[in-house]
């Protein structure tokens, strides 16, 4: 008795062992497929050159911009969450192609509203939050001043 004991225990943990062993390449099949989609995915939102930064670079050479006029925009009051307020003045940096001309404001100005109302404080009390805020707008006000303006600074920032 003790014999077969002995062989239905050593069956048992060599099926235990094969049923491991299926389980572990389950596994490993279902992280190569899931790196496989990732890959395809990074090619096919990135535009097909792997998705980087690289990519992007490749595609739109980089502009060599010549500084310009700053015109300096009053600073306005923006309600941020849970009742507090941002007090936020700008500067647009011109390209000097743009011309000496000073800029009409209200366009930057209801985008910097826009883009930063509702923002918590701790959205925008650190350095990293600060400066995702700044390329947001000067990504927006760019396009919204026909890319004379490159680059957008805080004058005044401001919360309570």
């Amino acid at each position: 008795m003790a014999t077969k004991t002995a062989d239905a225990e050593a069956k048992a943990d060599g099926d235990k062992a094969k049923g491991g062993k299926k389980k572990l390449i389950i596994i490993i099949g279902a992280v190569a497929l899931l790196a496989v989609v990732g890959a395809v995915l990074a090619l096919v939102l990135g535009g097909g050159g792997g998705g980087g930064s690289g990519s992007a670079a490749a595609k739109k050479p980089a502009v060599k911009h010549t500084p310009g006029v700053v015109d300096r925009l009053d600073a306005v009051t923006i309600n941020l969450a849970g009742g507090h307020f941002l007090k936020v003045g700008l500067g647009l940096q011109q390209d000097a192609s743009a011309g000496s001309e000073s800029l009409d404001g209200a366009k930057a100005l209801d985008a910097t509203i826009e883009l930063l109302s509702g923002k918590t404080i701790d959205e925008l009390s650190s350095k990293d939050g600060r400066d995702k805020a700044r390329a947001a707008l000067t990504a927006k006000i760019d396009e919204l001043y026909d890319h004379e303006i490159y680059q957008v600074y805080f004058m005044a920032f401001v919360m309570q």
